[in-house]
């Protein structure tokens, strides 16, 4: 593998990448509630907006609607619980007036309830487990592409030709391998590795799901806010189907 050649061909990239892992490692030290908060709700509101794009949802007052959530999720104990309550008003407001619109309830699916449970994770286990999520779903995004240009050959998947099965089990591997021992600083050697897998296979088909929804809507990015890397949600794919894993898995587990 040329690693000069890939580091020109993607040097944006590469620089906002190592923007991006100072932000964390500043996040991850300053470690406050509303702090932590702030900066998700911050990245909830872009992501909450890209979606909109995606489903083609126009209605503005889902912002409104999309903040409130979100500020009642710092008070109440478990923020993603929220999330149901708000779809029962939606839905029961939708057959009042008979007018089901999928389009404006789709926001609230994705990417609404996963950045609840990322709030979740880290109110409920604090910035050490938020950290080991982090280091498994980047490292399953980092070791797919480096194995996928290395060795991959086989597609993965018609919604998005560029992957390769070998990439993916690649990351997955990766990403198990050095989550089993983060996690192990904080549950048992088993059960480390358990949820490393799980969320590191979750985060594989996170980022396929991203990639579907927008092919669906014929975007090559979510956004333009990260330079070489796209929107919120570009970004975040991966952690927004791998913190329900996560939180579902240490909360029945631990």
């Amino acid at each position: 593998m040329d690693f000069q050649k890939i580091f020109f061909s993607q040097k944006q990239r590469i620089i906002t990448g190592f923007g991006l892992l100072f932000a964390v490692l500043l996040f991850a030290y300053i470690d406050n509630l509303i702090f932590t908060w702030l900066v998700l709700g911050c990245a909830y509101m872009f992501a909450f907006y890209e979606a909109m794009q995606l489903f083609g949802a126009q209605d503005n007052k889902l912002f409104v609607y999309a903040i409130c959530l979100w500020i009642a999720a710092l008070f109440y104990p478990n923020p993603e619980d929220l999330i149901y309550i708000l779809l029962i008003i939606f839905l029961a407001i939708m057959a009042h007036k008979k007018q089901l619109n999928m389009q404006l309830i789709a926001p609230f699916l994705y990417p609404s309830i996963s950045m609840l449970f990322l709030f979740t994770l880290y109110k409920d286990f604090g910035m050490g487990i938020f950290v080991w999520l982090i280091v498994i779903v980047a490292l399953s995004d980092t070791g797919a592409y480096f194995v996928g240009k290395s060795i991959g050959k086989t597609p993965f998947s018609l919604t998005s030709p560029n992957k390769t099965w070998e990439g993916s089990i690649g990351g997955i591997v990766l990403a198990s391998f050095v989550g089993t021992f983060v996690g192990t600083l904080h549950v048992s050697f088993w059960l480390a590795f358990l949820v490393s897998l799980a969320v590191s296979v979750a985060a594989v088909w996170g980022d396929l799901f991203e990639s579907y929804l927008k092919r669906e809507a014929g975007v090559k990015d979510s956004g333009t806010i990260f330079p070489g890397h796209g929107g919120i949600l570009d970004r975040f794919d991966g952690y927004l189907f791998g913190s329900v894993v996560m939180v579902v898995l240490l909360r029945g587990l631990v």
